[in-house]
């Protein structure tokens, strides 16, 4: 009898390939042998998670193939250990196959030969099916906690490339006896010379006010290499030149610069390739955590390039510039603003769409992954793109018809009147005011108590962003507070018909104006698109104050064919 062997090892079963393929081929013979079997082929994977179906192992899939063709030369599949090729469910996915070409699967966990008749072969496939599995969930547990106690209370250096402003240093042999024996030595992180300072220029300009473009654009005309150009044998996969806004904020966010280790501030999750088909296995998605899961050692573990001050600042400076309060956002530095920046919603998936340059004009684009799209069940191109010089005429002749005239004063009315029906309602509300007067001692308190710390010795900075967040808190309250107190007025017929005349020439407004003004305008207006390219149509509605839908409707109807839709 014929049989063709198939075993497998992975970098996780931290086995050397050869021995463990000879001790699951000597196992398989020593099954088919006394049976007058011998095997003919091998097919062999390394390297290759168990958990990968067999579709997506080489060496399987090509067993799989040799299976299904007409000229096969061997009659059965043996197995040396079920655990090293069926994970969890894949037997059951698997086994089929064999059966419906006629080729027999051997394992001797079984003694022989599967029935595909037997319940209770099923019943033991099963189980080491989810042996396997237990196994090397029971290994990753062991691999990480050993690697967070590591972390904790050794400060150990857990490999991977040094970050940028550190190199590697010996720090002796490693504890591991079998590893030291293999003449492995541990690893710690020391300042680099060169780019040390450089990191410390980095924190110190942000915190200074600069924003992460610009230190990048400096570090650039500064003639300072950056972390690819600078190392190149670690960098071979970029070939970047200049100093890119995503390295500085790397860097700045980077904790290992207090000089302490840091471990688990990303993972990687398994994630279903195609929900419809989940024989088709899982593919890694690399995710951050969030703070709190990270493991410190708890000591200094390497010498700092920043203080543990610096860094809590900087982390501070980006959450704030993060937000779209008046100290939010860095400006943004881009030779064209977009007009409709944050204005346009794609019709197919509900997301935003975001300006790109393309070919020296600006378009709208939603990028759709295949899993989004399944998992959602939509219709969805890989990507979708809106001309915006295709709709700046149509979007300005719609507000030019709906924000001037009687169609406008009657909307200013409507608004006029909902706004002050919800005054009146406020006003009427003494919990309300209840509310806000204790808003404003609570942040008169808090005042205090941090200028009490300032006096103390606290840190200037930290507490000028902690008094200028509670004044700001306060005065909102104090504002709000104010509208409270008075009764509401309505507003007269008389004012609302200036408002309408003043925009009686909005279209010409909108055309002479700076473009940062007109985008900004754009988005005050309350103007909101939504986009479906079936029939290139764009619908428009300016949206007020009030929550109120003032206008539902296309400004051209269709768009027409517009060159780059996809």
């Amino acid at each position: 009898m014929r049989f063709v062997f198939y075993g497998r090892v992975s970098t996780e079963d931290q086995q050397d390939p050869q021995a463990s393929k000879g001790w699951q081929l000597s196992r398989a013979r020593s099954l088919i042998e006394p049976a007058g079997g011998e095997i003919v082929a091998e097919f062999f994977d390394i390297g290759q998670s168990r958990s990968l179906p067999w579709k997506r192992r080489p060496e399987a899939l090509r067993l799989l193939d040799t299976i299904k063709s007409a000229g096969r030369d061997f009659d059965a599949v043996v197995i040396g250990e079920p655990q090293r090729a069926f994970y969890g469910s894949q037997f059951g996915m698997t086994f089929p196959v064999f059966v419906h070409y006629g080729v027999g699967l051997w394992v001797p966990e079984i003694g022989g030969a599967i029935d595909p008749g037997s319940d209770a072969h099923d019943l033991v496939m099963a189980l080491y099916g989810g042996m396997s599995k237990g196994e090397r969930n029971r290994i990753k547990l062991r691999v990480r906690s050993a690697m967070k106690a590591q972390t904790e209370l050794e400060g150990r250096y857990l490999g991977g490339r040094p970050p940028y402003g550190y190199r590697l240093a010996d720090a002796g042999p490693h504890p591991n006896p079998g590893k030291a024996a293999e003449r492995r030595r541990l690893h710690r992180l020391e300042p680099d010379p060169v780019t040390a300072p450089v990191v410390a220029r980095i924190f110190n300009e942000y915190v200074a006010g600069r924003g992460m473009t610009s230190i990048a654009r400096g570090l650039t005309q500064d003639g300072i290499a950056c972390p690819s150009a600078y190392d190149r044998a670690r960098n071979p996969h970029r070939h970047t030149r200049v100093w890119e806004t995503t390295a500085v904020r790397a860097i700045l966010l980077n904790p290992r610069y207090t000089g302490r280790q840091v471990w688990n501030r990303a993972r990687t999750d398994e994630v279903l390739i195609d929900v419809e088909d989940v024989a088709l296995g899982h593919e890694n998605r690399h995710r951050w955590n969030d703070p709190s899961q990270w493991a410190w050692s708890r000591t200094e573990a390497h010498e700092p390039l920043i203080s543990i001050d610096l860094y809590e600042r900087v982390q501070q400076t980006i959450k704030k510039r993060g937000t779209n309060s008046d100290t939010g956002k860095a400006p943004r530095h881009t030779g064209k603003p977009y007009l409709f920046r944050g204005l346009i919603t794609c019709g197919l998936c509900d997301r935003k769409m975001v300006g790109n340059p393309n070919h020296g004009r600006l378009y709208y684009r939603c990028t759709a992954s295949r899993d989004f799209v399944r998992q959602r069940q939509i219709s969805h191109p890989p990507a979708l793109y809106l001309r915006e010089d295709a709709i700046i005429r149509p979007v300005d002749e719609f507000l030019r018809d709906e924000l001037t005239g009687r169609s406008l004063a009657d909307n200013l009315r409507r608004v006029a009147e909902a706004q002050h029906r919800a005054a009146l309602a406020a006003y009427g509300d003494t919990g309300e005011i209840e509310k806000l007067r204790q808003t404003i001692t609570e942040a008169d308190r808090k005042i205090s108590g941090y200028r009490a710390t300032l006096d103390a010795g606290g840190d200037p900075a930290l507490i000028a962003g902690w008094i200028t967040e509670t004044t700001a808190i306060k005065k909102a309250a104090q504002a709000r507070l104010g509208l409270t107190d008075a009764p509401p007025q309505r507003m007269t017929s008389d004012q609302v018909d200036a408002i309408a005349e003043a925009f009686k020439d909005l279209l010409s407004l909108l055309r002479d104006a700076d473009p940062r003004d007109r985008a900004e305008l754009y988005s005050r207006l309350g103007l909101r698109m939504t986009y479906r390219p079936g029939p290139e149509t764009l619908m428009a509605e300016v949206v007020t104050p009030a929550d109120l839908r003032v206008f539902n409707t296309c400004p051209e109807g269709d768009l027409g064919t517009i060159p780059g839709h996809s």
